[in-house]
């Protein structure tokens, strides 16, 4: 009985806070996640990034430490100068439609008019049937990719070809347009900045959705134009690790792991072999790993602790980064830096590519889920006015969306189907809401829970089990906190719900006839609310009060 009483007092004591243990020393810790390019619209093959950098956030904020989220724009790439030069071909319009669905139309035609001019010139040039028949092969592949793209949208594509016709070298303006914007001119700075802006204010409306928001929006241009990143190449051309041939510098990243001793600190086996990196292209301009290790000491200007959310195809490039530092004598950043690595999201029978414009918007997500939601709740509730079910309909879908993108463990990859998302009967966020409206209409009938509690009373063995359940939260807690693993605080809800939707249909509580049983079952149905509200809490999940 001791054990009953200490738990339920502290859930209803703590309430909110239940669970939440701090830790002794607080760490300032810097959490980057997201992070696209501003090139095209968020799509659900991206989305499981902010949802876990933001639950991320949310866990360690709550363990007690001091975190700030970053989004770091990578505008100094070649995707950056293909959109920006068909922004401008376009005549710089004002978007029509949302702004990043807009660019993301000009991205994809930008990139079918390049791979056509170069798949021409290269047919051209072959010699040999086997390289003439692959070329013809993927030229008809593309041709058809630009039919979709015609057919979806034909004025913008008829200006984009138009325009493209009229230069003759189309690879050397991009060149141009990119080693301007490094070089910090006027004209291209101007150019595509605004393009990279108007992206990036489609990907605040997207997020806000979801209630993710970031503290620091850091630019990648900003670290080239301020030195950092030619201070960075100095630092490490004074080591021996670093070659170069004809203006192309290189990181023998084999070497410094070699020489420094690095397998049992990186985790790396024996066998494990890394080629060498590229830092700089033969004209002078950086590549995306040299500017990140540059962004990794900004970070930790500001941060002991660094958790980057990037996807596992970047596991090496990370992995370069950290190498890199620990060449120019900083291991112990590098090893406070932490890649938590996720897999992919797919559709069933659909592979995305922005490139060939053959994406699934986490926007067109979000309206289909509010869409399914809406006559699920419709044809459930007839009581409630049409704006309830709309928010209702709005939270119960986001918090699917979340839930189905949290609850796997991150370095599985997730196949995204809305009879799994939008689950009442088994793991999925309405099927824990279900529980926790279950609970406030069980509650409802009870009343007040004014009395004193006597605990001595809860003999059913699925009342110790929950409990029991429930006075794990604080360990459950801590072990997603210290792993980094959302998931498990994800499948540690559902399992409470699924045992109380258990208790629900097998124990009576609103119609017991003893007053002292019927007060004691409440306070246990008032604790698993708690816990409930409070687990989906911390996910960044809004748990409806109505369904």
């Amino acid at each position: 009985m001791r054990f009953k009483k200490i738990t339920l007092n502290s859930i209803k004591d703590l309430k909110e806070n239940y669970g939440f243990v701090k830790v002794r020393k607080s760490e300032k810790i810097i959490v980057e996640h997201s992070s696209f390019n501003p090139i095209h619209a968020i799509h659900i093959g991206q989305a499981r990034s902010p949802i876990i950098g933001d639950s991320l956030f949310r866990l360690l904020k709550r363990r007690g430490h001091k975190v700030a989220r970053h989004f770091y724009v990578d505008d100094t790439g070649r995707q950056s100068a293909i959109i920006a030069h068909g922004y401008r071909i376009l005549g710089e319009p004002t978007p029509s439609t949302k702004p990043d669905h807009f660019l993301s139309q000009i991205y994809s035609i930008m990139n079918y008019l390049l791979e056509i001019n170069r798949l021409e010139k290269l047919l051209l040039k072959s010699k040999k049937s086997i390289e003439i028949n692959e070329t013809e092969k993927k030229l008809r592949e593309w041709i058809e990719i630009g039919n979709e793209l015609k057919e979806r949208n034909a004025p913008i594509f008829k200006k984009l070809e138009d325009g493209m016709k009229k230069i003759k070298d189309p690879e050397g303006e991009l060149s141009r347009l990119l080693k301007d914007y490094e070089l910090g001119k006027r004209s291209a700075k101007e150019l595509i900045r605004k393009v990279s802006n108007l992206c990036l204010e489609g990907f605040k409306q997207t997020l806000a959705r979801m209630e993710i928001f970031f503290d620091s929006w850091d630019w990648e241009s900003e670290l080239i134009w301020s030195g950092k990143v030619e201070r960075i190449l100095a630092d490490l051309q004074k080591t021996r690790y670093i070659s170069q041939v004809d203006n192309v510098i290189e990181l023998d990243s084999e070497k410094v792991i070699e020489e420094l001793k690095l397998r049992d600190p990186l985790s790396l086996s024996e066998d494990f072999k890394i080629p060498s990196v590229v830092l700089t292209r033969s004209d002078g301009t950086s590549l995306y790993v040299t500017r990140d290790i540059a962004y990794s000491l900004n970070k930790f200007k500001l941060a002991k602790r660094v958790i980057n959310v990037i996807g596992s195809e970047q596991k090496l490039s990370q992995l370069h980064v950290k190498i890199a530092l620990c060449a120019i004598g900083l291991k112990e950043l590098a090893l406070n830096q932490h890649h938590f690595a996720f897999g992919l999201v797919e559709f069933p029978q659909f592979k995305m590519s922005s490139r060939r414009g053959r994406t699934i918007s986490l926007d067109y997500v979000m309206d289909e889920a509010i869409r399914i939601a809406l006559e699920k709740v419709s044809g459930n509730s007839k009581t409630i006015s049409e704006q309830e079910k709309i928010d209702i309909a709005k939270c119960i879908s986001i918090s699917a969306i979340k839930y189905a993108l949290l609850s796997i463990e991150p370095s599985k990859n997730i196949t995204f189907t809305w009879d799994n998302v939008l689950n009442l009967k088994r793991n999925s966020a309405p099927f824990i809401n279900y529980a926790f409206t279950r609970t406030k209409g069980i509650l409802k009938k009870v009343g007040k829970i004014d009395a004193r509690i006597e605990y001595k009373w809860l003999r059913d063995p699925l009342e110790y089990n929950l409990v029991f359940q429930l006075s794990r939260f604080p360990e459950i807690f801590i072990e997603a906190c210290e792993n980094l693993r959302p998931d498990i605080i994800a499948n540690y809800a559902n399992a409470l719900a699924e045992s109380f939707h258990e208790y629900y249909e097998k124990v009576d509580v609103s119609h017991v006839k003893d007053e002292e049983l019927k007060l004691a079952r409440a306070v246990l149905i008032k604790s698993i609310q708690i816990c409930l509200r409070n687990a989906m809490e911390i996910l960044g999940i809004e748990l409806a009060e109505k369904m």
